[in-house]
């Protein structure tokens, strides 16, 4: 089976997390601050509704929400079971978050860039020299012999903000889609299963080094720094990571970011300890939901080619709220220090290269920063991403307040989840923030 081949519903580019759901949704909202903490239990009346309606129509077998004010307490919304005929949803329950990964690599390279060990404008090639002199498709998507060559190094933000000129096997077309998946360019995976094929390919067999190298040898899409173009930058700055690290890239996360952070709960490979808490990924085929992976035979439990920075993370909604948190807190949770004040507020601040906008892309108009869309203008202080698997959070850093939607289900546009749930939880945090200004 190819991608051609398969429903309409089914399109390559419905298998992306994307962040359109943070645009206009979470606009026109007063600006209170975020430096007080939340000590009552708000209801999120709207949030409560919208889990409850698609958990009891069916359409998901399961979902969660998780909802905070300021540094205040989590609260889950659980509804439905882990699996069609599993244990209930908590929010200890585990989930595929593909693309919500990106922020946390991110923010990863944030700390090295705060340390002086990297620099935003600094070229790529400085750590990875196979990066030095690279070719353009003279035709996006066109031939992969008609070339010319880079006008402008790629830099640390272009990995960060999508604008490095990279392509992705789930975005591209023709001949270049094609030179990708034959040389395992497929950061990502699905399921044990033939059904792979759905992200473009078998699961790669490369390790992080070779994936790099190979990716060297590709034409770019377009010259650096000119377009927003989603592609395996993240995926790549993995590699950045751990050369300048001198760390094996998800070394580097858990010391820096899971164990300050107390998330005992986010993998790269699930601990079999630990594989009846996830979640079985469904496939929306016609209004039936269909198995695509399991939880108790995932994928994800076993060891991927090498640390997806850009789609490979499990994760609980308990764990990924910790880092909102520390997003909310500027760099400290808990009392603790985990990244500086101001490598947060860069990595959360709109990094684009001037003059390029992201009007009719994933992102919707708004800026992007460290693997995360940013809000401008009316949303500034957001800061998100979502995933290929139905799953969506943010920070709003302006206004104080944290928000996370968690299910399993493929394509992510097969409901209209990731553009709907942000404008109810706004209207519910709104509420409750307007009740503490009162």
């Amino acid at each position: 089976m190819t991608m051609d081949r398969l429903p309409a519903a089914f399109s390559r580019r419905t298998f992306i997390g994307s962040g359109a759901a943070l645009g206009a949704s979470l606009a026109f909202a007063p600006a209170f601050g975020p430096a007080w903490a939340a000590d009552k239990q708000e209801s999120w009346a709207g949030v409560t509704r919208y889990a409850d309606g698609y958990v009891r129509s069916g359409r998901l077998a399961g979902a969660v929400a998780a909802m905070g004010l300021g540094q205040g307490a989590i609260q889950y919304i659980a509804r439905g079971q882990r699996t069609l005929e599993g244990a209930p949803m908590d929010g200890d329950s585990l989930f595929r978050i593909y693309s919500m990964t990106k922020p946390i690599t991110g923010m990863a390279a944030m700390i090295l860039i705060d340390e002086g060990k990297l620099r935003l404008d600094q070229p790529l090639s400085d750590i990875l020299p196979k990066y030095a002199k690279m070719a353009v498709q003279r035709v996006p998507d066109g031939s992969i012999t008609d070339l010319v060559p880079a006008k402008a190094p790629i830099t640390i933000r272009h990995l960060l903000t999508h604008t490095a000129g990279l392509g992705y096997s789930i975005i591209q077309n023709g001949p270049l889609k094609a030179a990708y998946v034959q040389a395992g360019l497929v950061p990502g995976q699905i399921s044990r299963l033939p059904l792979a094929e759905l992200f473009g390919a078998r699961n790669t067999t490369l390790t992080l080094a070779q994936f790099a190298d190979r990716l060297a040898d590709m034409p770019l899409v377009y010259q650096p720094g000119t377009k927003w173009s989603y592609s395996v930058g993240l995926d790549l700055l993995g590699r950045v990571i751990e050369v300048v690290s001198g760390k094996p890239f998800d070394t580097f996360l858990q010391e820096r970011l899971f164990d300050p952070l107390g998330m005992e709960s986010t993998w790269f490979r699930v601990p079999q300890s630990q594989i009846g808490r996830l979640t079985t990924n469904y496939g929306v085929m016609q209004g039936v939901l269909l198995p695509l992976d399991p939880g108790a035979a995932s994928v994800f439990a076993m060891r991927p080619a090498f640390p997806f920075g850009g789609s490979g993370l499990v994760s609980s909604p308990r764990d990924y709220d910790r880092f909102l948190r520390m997003l909310l807190g500027f760099g400290m949770f808990e009392g603790k220090r985990v990244m500086s004040e101001n490598a947060v507020r860069v990595g959360t601040s709109n990094l684009l290269p001037a003059g390029i906008s992201t009007v009719g892309t994933f992102a919707t108009g708004g800026g992007f920063g460290a693997g995360g869309r940013v809000g401008l203008g009316l949303e500034e202080g957001t800061f998100g991403w979502a995933g290929a698997a139905g799953t969506i959070a943010f920070a709003d850093l302006k206004r104080g307040w944290r928000g996370g939607f968690y299910a399993q289900y493929m394509p992510a546009a097969a409901y209209p989840i990731q553009g709907e749930f942000p404008q109810v939880a706004m209207k519910d945090a709104m509420a409750a923030l307007g009740g503490m200004h009162d």
